[in-house]
């Protein structure tokens, strides 16, 4: 895109988007509701090994999982959903649909939450000891740079985290301590790095 100090470069609606979602999945706020349906895909193979890996990538992404190579499921609809299906061309059949049977029993099968909640302990750990390392009167830099590490290292969670309900988690589900403490530091920090962005790169 044109800039009035030269060329530039502009984000297409599809990244609008995507930064969107996963803003909103960053940083959310409290727990999300589910009213016990389950949202159902269903489509055709698709045959192009790229095509394939590119839809299994971003419907995981928007939080389905796969119960065969062309049936997923969600806890809830996703807002992109239609636009991810137009850009790989894929015609989908979609349900909203009730389990008979144990809800949990499904996820257990749909999901790895084992291997998920043991990648929250780990990012905690770490988190902890990077937070622990900035010194109380930081100077804004530093605490940019800290908070910066913090959230990417918390975003790594969009792409395996379906962000199920309470009521479908193990007890002591080990994201919902690492989200509090995202939360908490996250805020925390913000002020000085935000200053230090506005100061510096604005």
């Amino acid at each position: 895109m044109k800039l009035p100090q030269g060329a530039g470069y502009g984000l297409t609606p599809k990244c609008v988007r995507r930064l969107d979602e996963a803003a909103l999945r960053i940083y959310r706020a409290g727990t999300l509701t589910w009213h016990g349906r389950w949202h159902l895909i269903v489509f055709a193979p698709v045959k192009e090994r790229p095509r394939r890996e590119r839809l299994r990538a971003d419907l995981a992404f928007l939080g389905y999982a796969s119960l065969s190579e062309t049936t997923w499921i969600g806890p809830r609809s996703s807002i992109e959903l239609d636009n991810l299906l137009d850009s790989e061309g894929v015609r989908a059949d979609r349900f909203d649909s009730a389990l008979e049977g144990d809800p949990r029993e499904l996820v257990a099968r749909a999901w790895d939450l084992e291997a998920i909640g043991e990648a929250y302990e780990l990012w905690l750990a770490e988190a902890v000891t990077l937070i622990s390392t900035l010194p109380e009167k930081a100077p804004a830099d530093q605490v940019f740079a800290t908070r910066s590490r913090l959230v990417h290292g918390w975003r790594n969670f969009l792409f395996r985290d379906p962000g199920l309900p309470p009521e479908l988690l193990p007890a002591g589900w080990p994201g919902e301590k690492a989200r509090a403490y995202f939360e908490q530091e996250a805020a925390r920090l913000l002020p000085a790095a935000a200053a230090f962005v506005e100061r510096e790169l604005l």
